[in-house]
């Protein structure tokens, strides 16, 4: 599979990181979060050229996970701000920040805490069943596969199949090789 085609795959893993999946995304998703709404901003705290900038947010504004807010008329300048869909990926950020604290910090420990408005209190990310509440680790679930994702992974296994088959056929001589003189 080449990486233009993730985006088109029948999971919504793959569709998930065709629409956010690379570096800088997070990053532009990452200041989003924490308030940053200008390109300015964007620019001073990813590190980001300007032209690889405006193609990420033009990107994320095409597939509505950002709205591109005028906020002066001469000359024309834009802010960027989360959609409600833009909005949904917190947790996806959330999560991944915990995980960078918990396995990829430096010695100065996490760069940030997160902190529940509602308590005052210092929290961290945790998954819940949605039907009971209760915590869930990758041990408590199991994943059912639906029929597309079904037939998708299928015909996946059918081509890696094919092109191994393929590889593996022992090269025919080559007959038009001349005479040793």
């Amino acid at each position: 599979m080449r990486v233009s085609d993730i985006a088109a795959a029948t999971c919504s893993i793959a569709r998930a990181l065709g629409a956010i999946g690379d570096p800088w995304t997070l990053l532009i998703l990452r200041e989003l979060f924490l308030g940053q709404r200008r390109f300015e901003e964007f620019q001073a705290q990813t590190g980001m050229a300007p032209y690889l900038l405006s193609r990420r947010l033009a990107k994320l504004a095409a597939r509505d996970i950002v709205a591109r807010v005028p906020y002066r008329q001469r000359p024309v300048r834009y802010e960027y701000r989360l959609t409600e869909k833009g909005r949904d990926l917190h947790a996806v950020v959330v999560a991944l920040a915990g995980w960078g604290d918990r396995w990829a910090s430096g010695p100065e420990g996490p760069p940030l805490t997160l902190i529940h408005k509602a308590c005052g209190q210092e929290t961290h990310p945790v998954l819940a069943c949605s039907a009971c509440g209760k915590p869930v680790e990758a041990h408590d679930l199991r994943a059912r596969i639906g029929p597309a994702m079904q037939a998708e992974r299928r015909l996946n296994r059918e081509r890696f199949r094919a092109r191994t088959r393929r590889a593996a056929r022992p090269a025919s001589p080559d007959t038009t090789e001349s005479a040793p003189k």
